[in-house]
């Protein structure tokens, strides 16, 4: 179970992600994630929540991410994502990506995500994005989905604090 639920507080925002979450990640924006704008190209919050969706499943099963091209059989892959953009990121920056996993499914789990940026020189603290997921349990030698092994099932609801 993990020590503590919360979420962090910006200004109320209609397009916001309800509910608290668990698991939190920092992401430094680097010079090289802005645009021609100044801001965060919008193809990097893909990857922050990927970044984070990792640091996730290390954390609640407590084992490295299955890769296929790396030898293992079976992992996840992403099948769908989808992300609402609020406000701009900047150089400089370190972002804080809220995670949670909200369904589990036969084959799927569906997670969400909640990109935040704190007070900084570029005014208050708000909500930056919001991200809704679907991952597919995979076997990579037969390239077809797989049943949500038990093992992730019992790790994510320990860590959620409930039953799917």
């Amino acid at each position: 179970m993990p020590e503590s639920r919360s979420r962090i507080d910006v200004p109320a925002d209609a397009r916001d992600i309800p509910g608290d979450f668990a698991h939190r990640h920092a992401v430094e924006v680097r010079l090289s994630d802005t645009d021609a704008m100044g801001h965060v190209n919008n193809a990097r919050y893909l990857t922050y929540v990927e970044i984070a969706r990792v640091a996730y499943y290390e954390q609640v099963t407590g084992n490295a991410l299955p890769i296929g091209t790396h030898g293992a059989e079976e992992g996840m892959i992403l099948a769908e994502i989808r992300m609402t953009y609020r406000s701009p990121a900047f150089y400089g920056e370190t972002l804080t990506v809220e995670t949670r996993v909200e369904r589990i499914g036969r084959t799927s789990f569906g997670m969400l995500h909640r990109i935040t940026a704190p007070a900084s020189r570029y005014g208050p603290a708000r909500l930056v994005a919001v991200s809704d997921s679907a991952l597919v349990s995979y076997d990579y030698t037969d390239e077809c989905p797989i049943p949500v092994p038990d093992e992730w099932r019992a790790a994510f609801e320990a860590f959620e604090g409930r039953s799917y």
